[in-house]
């Protein structure tokens, strides 16, 4: 039932992500449901696709992680109507923690949002116990 990514969730954003370059990547066309500013997507809800698309880096190490501090960097406003690409990628991992960054790019390459995040990995147990959910 994420918000980001859950298929049955009806009021989600229904976000699919895959791998490319050692990347998790998303894309999203807002609607205008999505918006704050007339025509403009709401920061918070970029800033909600840019934090699952660096926190779903950890899946790339086999990790399993909640996040810990995430960073945003707003640079240009997000059109309605118009597909973006969300893109993450790992800085380093130490031991329970993964440092991560990633950007939102418009069609014609700008680049709209930057972020950098620290997520923590979750216990075997909690992890386990949240497979079990899914």
């Amino acid at each position: 039932m994420c918000f980001v990514c859950g298929r049955d969730n009806p009021i989600g954003l229904r976000l699919t992500f895959y791998v490319a370059d050692g990347q998790i990547r998303t894309t999203f066309t807002p609607r205008p449901e999505h918006q704050g500013w007339p025509g403009i997507l709401h920061g918070g809800i970029a800033s909600t696709i840019l934090d699952e698309t660096v926190g779903r880096t950890a899946f790339l190490v086999d990790m399993w992680a909640v996040t810990g501090r995430f960073v945003v960097h707003y640079h240009h406003p997000i059109p309605i109507g118009q597909e973006f690409t969300a893109t993450g990628e790992i800085v380093r991992v130490r031991g329970r923690v993964l440092e991560a960054r990633g950007e939102i790019r418009l069609a014609d390459g700008t680049v709209a949002v930057e972020a950098e995040g620290t997520y923590i990995r979750l216990s075997d147990e909690k992890r386990r116990e949240l497979e079990a959910q899914l």
